[in-house]
């Protein structure tokens, strides 16, 4: 029996599937399930246009609605998107830039927004382990390998003493750093010239596979990108609903981890992906059976650490804490 329907949205995720394809279902809840031609697509809908009764959500995106003077969200613990972001980080190799100390004093683009996601964890990240700063370096804000809009619905601020340009909506950033425009690039998604191998560039960790292990070593921290977030009133008026969307997510999630490892028996030969089985087994032994992980409990430390960077960075009002921003019922998951 169907209490209430639901308009729930995220990107084609695999760890998400099993809802889509109806093999995971959600207790009480006639779903109906979005997605967008790109993922920030979903973000604009949900944020400007309260689209959805629950959403996927980059972090930052997020976290500047806690701003607003009618919170219109709070989060609950599934992570749709991690990924670690020292990779992230790409340089034009005629700058001088050896390491990442070199970044003071340099021209820096980022995608999209000044502090998305992978841009606050790679900043958080050079200012705790390399004392470098943003305040530091000059950025410009823009579009990398397709034109790019500004994105007005949601708050960008900046500290006064950063300096920040918007570069236009038809700038390719990858471009510029291919001309060395740009010193340096901060980027979630790869610049096609760094995938097609143009000599001009390369990233700021060439081994950045190794830094991202050692840094796990050291930190226990595997960044997290997207959340889901749920209207206020729905996290308000029906807990029940929201639990049990909550249980949903993580079972869709178990069964997409389940699934790999039993495939490694076969060497995974459904995926076009040589050595992915060992590559599996080399992350379980890292990052533990359940290499993935919902809930408050195993990501507290994680959280924590973003929130601080958030407002290091100037980019929240406050600073703020776990029991903000995620549903009260949920905390002790």
């Amino acid at each position: 029996m169907f209490d209430r329907k639901l308009d729930i949205a995220f990107w084609d995720h695999d760890r998400m599937q099993a809802l889509r394809d109806g093999s995971v279902a959600i207790d009480g809840v006639d779903p109906t399930f979005h997605s967008g031609r790109i993922v920030t697509d979903i973000f604009e809908r949900m944020i400007k246009d309260r689209a959805y009764d629950a959403a996927e959500l980059g972090l930052s995106y997020f976290l500047r609605t806690m701003d607003f003077d009618d919170l219109p969200f709070l989060a609950i613990p599934v992570f749709a998107a991690r990924a670690f972001r020292h990779s992230a980080i790409y340089i034009n190799r005629a700058s001088g830039i050896a390491g990442p100390r070199d970044l003071a004093g340099k021209r820096i683009g980022e995608l999209a927004l000044y502090g998305h996601d992978a841009g606050v964890w790679a900043k958080g990240i050079l200012s705790d382990t390399f004392g470098v700063t943003p305040d530091q370096s000059r950025w410009l804000v823009g579009g990398i390998d397709f034109p790019l809009e500004p994105i007005d619905w949601v708050p960008q601020p900046h500290p006064s003493g950063v300096a920040v340009e918007w570069a236009g909506g038809a700038t390719d950033l990858g471009a510029l750093l291919v001309d060395g425009e740009l010193d340096a690039l901060i980027s979630a998604d790869i610049p096609k010239a760094v995938l097609d191998g143009n000599p001009a560039v390369g990233r700021l960790f060439e081994n950045h596979v190794d830094v991202e292990r050692d840094y796990f070593r050291r930190t226990g921290i595997f960044p997290i990108m997207h959340l889901v977030v749920v209207t206020r009133e729905l996290a308000e008026e029906r807990p029940d609903l929201v639990k049990a969307v909550y249980r949903g997510f993580t079972e869709a999630k178990a069964a997409c981890a389940t699934a790999l490892a039993r495939g490694m028996t076969f060497n995974n030969i459904t995926v076009m992906i040589p050595w992915l089985s060992a590559l599996i087994a080399e992350d379980r032994a890292l990052l533990g059976d359940d290499w993935w992980p919902y809930g408050i409990a195993r990501n507290r430390s994680v959280l924590d650490t973003f929130l601080r960077y958030h407002w290091e960075q100037g980019l929240s009002k406050r600073r703020m804490t776990i029991e903000d921003v995620f549903v009260p019922y949920l905390l002790d998951d």
